[in-house]
């Protein structure tokens, strides 16, 4: 079974939601971009997803991650 104390919480929080979907438009649109070869397009799609990342980061130090303060778990 699941040890509760080591459980990272498995990213159901608004900053794990919060940078996926972030991370998810920029895979979009440069996949999108690669197929039409627009280089370009594609490159600004990789700092989406940089962007994407570094805002879930700043957000679980805001308290908005899975042990943050500002987070309350739903029961399921």
């Amino acid at each position: 079974m699941s040890n509760p104390i080591a459980d990272p919480g498995h990213g159901h929080s608004p900053a794990a939601w919060t940078a996926v979907v972030i991370m998810l438009v920029g895979i979009a649109i440069g996949t999108t971009a690669f197929f039409l070869d627009v280089p370009v397009v594609v490159w600004v799609s990789v700092g989406i997803v940089v962007v994407g990342m570094i805002v879930g980061v700043v957000m679980a130090k805001a308290g908005y991650g899975v042990k943050g303060p500002k987070y309350t778990p739903k029961a399921h």
